[in-house]
């Protein structure tokens, strides 16, 4: 037997939950999954970006909601420049793209709470 393991879900810190909410579905396109409140004060908000298998989640009654921002998360795209110039548009703020060679190049936002992300294209 071998082990099977995917990564399905990211859980991220939020301290506004429709502001992430409105972030993530109107200005970076992440389909919304599900928006639920199963009780006790909790909040579920599911969010997948276009094409992936992965999620991130935002909510209340979950987690530590003064906690560290997750940082590093990777948006793999096949035209950088496209992503970015979409981005701009609904008013995301991306950096400059860097190039650090080998068909690697990278840029970057961050939303509402400081979760950091880096949009990869690597040609091949």
């Amino acid at each position: 037997m071998s082990l099977r393991m995917r990564l399905e879900l990211v859980p991220l810190r939020s301290t506004d939950v429709d502001r992430s909410k409105a972030f993530y579905v109107d200005q970076v396109g992440f389909g919304l999954d599900h928006d639920v409140e199963p009780g006790n004060g909790m909040r579920i908000v599911q969010l997948t970006p276009p094409g992936s298998s992965c999620s991130v989640v935002v909510g209340t009654g979950m987690g530590d909601p003064d906690g560290p921002p997750v940082s590093g998360l990777h948006l793999v795209v096949d035209d950088l420049d496209a992503v970015r110039e979409e981005l701009l548009g609904r008013g995301v703020p991306v950096s400059e793209v860097q190039d650090l060679g080998g068909g690697v190049r990278y840029a970057y936002f961050s939303d509402p709470d400081g979760n950091s992300w880096a949009l990869q294209q690597i040609s091949r």
